[in-house]
């Protein structure tokens, strides 16, 4: 083997018979080149026993890019939908030959490029990036998208006699976050409900309590509150119960993108479960120019539990 311990062309021409250029004809299927299928076998063999892995970089400077695709994910995406999306991305992808990176957080511009500098990937994603642009969603997006999951949660309130909502919202700045609200809002002026009402339940638990408070004093007419994810739900739920206020009679809590978690409170978290599998194989599929028929993105439905 190779000094580094790395299987190399080299090591395979050796076992095989043949040359390095030969192998590497074969490695790529290069169409320009016309090699007897004995030595094809032979040349396939012999990198299959050694374990061969073509390096990266080098198949990058040929390919014109790597077989690696970035998806950004920013920490406030963190429920199911996210992982149902990376699930379907990484499996489409691995289909193909091709590997996911995930990277979570927030990075500065200068060390996301130093990576895609040193990996060179076939495709770049962000989660949530076309709402995160302020593009207005189009009518599909109503009947299967990011905005239909929005109305469901508002939808299912109003099913159950909710006219005053009020919208809870993380106390943290995210392109995502004024897209949910926008979409929310339409759902309830589609709906004809009042227009909803928004504010923050911040950390720690105290804080969220006392904002919570705040708000009901103000709002004595608001009956439902829809929470921008699970995770503000389940704060709201907490601070709720702090304050004696119970749940649903006199204020029902809905969460969005369901997480683990919600079933596990008291009262158990009413909530809008998201499969977004079908959204990461179309985006893989886009990022590899391959046909997207037979897939249509599956739509969300309500995990119905006891505080809405």
């Amino acid at each position: 083997m190779g000094r580094s311990g790395r299987v190399t062309l080299s090591d395979v021409a050796k076992v095989s018979g043949v040359s390095r250029a030969t192998v590497s004809f074969v490695l790529n299927d290069d169409p320009r080149q016309t090699i007897s299928a004995a030595t094809r076998e032979r040349v396939l063999e012999a990198a299959n026993d050694l374990g061969y892995v073509p390096h990266g970089i080098a198949r990058a400077l040929r390919e014109g890019s790597s077989r690696i695709v970035v998806l950004n994910v920013d920490w406030a995406m963190e429920g199911n939908f996210s992982r149902s999306y990376v699930r379907g991305l990484d499996e489409e992808l691995a289909e193909h030959d091709h590997v996911l990176l995930v990277r979570h957080g927030h990075s500065a511009p200068e060390a996301t490029q130093k990576i895609l500098d040193a990996i060179v990937p076939r495709a770049v994603f962000r989660l949530g990036e076309v709402y995160m642009q302020g593009h207005e969603p189009i009518e599909e997006d109503w009947d299967s998208g990011f905005a239909a999951n929005a109305a469901l949660q508002i939808g299912y309130l109003a099913e159950r006699g909710h006219s005053r909502i009020a919208m809870a919202m993380p106390d943290h700045e995210f392109p995502l976050t004024e897209a949910r609200l926008g979409f929310a809002r339409e759902a309830a002026r589609r709906l004809e409900l009042p227009p909803l009402e928004r504010f923050v339940v911040p950390r720690p638990r105290e804080v969220g309590a006392a904002a919570v408070e705040a708000f009901l004093a103000g709002h004595s007419d608001v009956t439902a509150l829809a929470a921008f994810d699970d995770d503000i739900a389940l704060r709201s739920l907490t601070a709720l119960r702090d304050l004696g206020v119970r749940v649903p009679e006199d204020v029902a809590v809905i969460g969005f993108d369901e997480t683990e978690y919600g079933s596990l409170s008291t009262p158990a978290l009413t909530t809008v479960h998201i499969d977004a599998e079908v959204l990461g194989r179309l985006a893989a599929r886009s990022a590899l120019g391959i046909d997207k028929e037979g897939l249509a993105p599956v739509p969300g439905r309500i995990v119905a539990r006891a505080s809405a």
